[in-house]
């Protein structure tokens, strides 16, 4: 009997058309419009070389660090250039400057200056970069000054300060923050909009397990009401029409993940098990959410699909949808939204897997969407058994 009403439920199911269209055809459509919207964000984004100036005066010639600095910052041969850089006297970089064919000039006086006429992003990143190799040089001589007085209190007046200058930029340059790429590209911020995507699509599919059960109940349905006064479980019924709900969801998801990654060339990263298993656990989630709407709600189906589509969307706005910075605005602000949204437990898995190279974010994201399906499921059992009828 139970494979049986699997197969019948999965036939009900595929010939729904309205159902088809919210969990199979509508993540695809918005999909496509994610990438017609996204694909040219980041490539207008991306740097431009920078056009600066520098007062090519005695202080400037003397400072080794900020000269040999520069000069690697300015390299055409380098994958890493930054700058066009132009070494002149100082009313030259100011003429430069007024006719806008460079964003400002640095001149080293007491201190490196830099002069702008505007506030833009380039003039922000050449300060920036200014300050940091600034930094960096103040780093060495203290390290230098230290050392040469340990030399001396030794005593030892026999000094080799080049070894000792050598080994304080060493020290400077081996201490950089090491960023591993777990990506095969480089990190997108659009990403999240994916991510969001997907979410959807897991938990659309609860309009799948909500259609499933609401033809079970006797008070929703003709079927229904032959179901509840046959003699099968309605245990065996329900699960085979969840488990019915769950297969053409879990469908859905996969086909969503084929049309993002050979279609849209989306990459979710090189974890693809990982992927699997919190696409199928967030699949599993959503079919728990339709289940408790169907078992709660004492309404319509056109309602109860209402709810679910709401909740969705609602969960999928707080995960950064609709504005890639809402997630970190809700995370920041009120961070127990997030943390009880399905949406965002999907999400952020993720963007976890994407973005860090330890699992402890992720696998916190998987256990709560667990909690948040047995949770739904357990609300569900505990009408269905309260649930009697006068009459059928």
């Amino acid at each position: 009997m139970f494979i049986h009403n699997l197969k019948y439920s999965l036939k009900t199911l595929v010939k729904n058309r309205m159902l088809i269209f919210w969990t199979l055809a509508f993540p695809l459509i918005l999909g496509t419009f994610f990438k017609l919207a996204f694909s040219d964000i980041e490539s207008n984004e991306k740097l431009d070389i920078i056009d600066i100036a520098i007062v090519n005066n005695d202080n400037f010639k003397n400072n080794e660090i900020l000269k040999e600095s520069f000069k690697a910052l300015s390299d055409k041969e380098s994958s890493d250039q930054i700058f066009n850089t132009k070494y002149v006297d100082e009313e030259e970089a100011k003429t430069l400057l007024e006719n806008s064919e460079i964003c400002g000039y640095l001149i080293v006086l007491d201190e490196p200056k830099i002069v702008v006429s505007n506030s833009g992003i380039n003039e922000t990143v050449f300060t920036e970069v200014t300050n940091e190799i600034y930094a960096n040089a103040s780093t060495i001589e203290n390290i230098v000054e230290n050392e040469i007085k340990n030399e001396i209190s030794v005593p030892n007046y026999d000094i080799d300060y080049e070894t000792i200058i050598n080994n304080a930029i060493a020290k400077v340059t081996e201490s950089k923050a090491n960023i591993k790429d777990i990506s095969s590209n480089n990190l997108s911020y659009t990403m999240i909009e994916y991510y969001t995507l997907i979410a959807m699509a897991c938990l659309y599919g609860g309009i799948l397990g909500m259609s499933s059960v609401n033809k079970n109940l006797a008070n929703q349905s003709n079927t229904g009401k032959r179901v509840t006064v046959a003699p099968t479980k309605k245990t065996v019924t329900i699960m085979s029409s969840a488990l019915a709900a769950f297969i053409v969801e879990l469908i859905g998801v996969a086909l969503l993940f084929l049309y993002t990654i050979f279609v849209l060339k989306v990459d979710y990263g090189t974890n693809l098990p990982l992927i699997i298993l919190l696409s199928v656990v967030g699949t599993f989630a959503g079919l728990s959410l339709g289940i408790a709407v169907s078992c709660i709600f004492k309404t319509s189906e056109d309602t109860k699909t209402g709810i679910i589509i709401a909740f969705t969307m609602l969960g999928c706005f707080f995960s950064g949808m609709m504005g890639i910075t809402m997630k970190y605005v809700i995370d920041k602000n009120i961070p127990i939204i997030n943390k009880l949204n399905p949406a965002n437990m999907i999400t952020d898995g993720f963007y976890s897997l994407y973005y860090y190279n330890t699992l402890d974010r992720f696998y916190l994201n998987l256990i709560s969407l667990l909690l948040f399906s047995f949770i739904c499921l357990a609300l569900s059992v505990y009408s269905l058994r309260r649930q009697k009828y006068d009459s059928i």
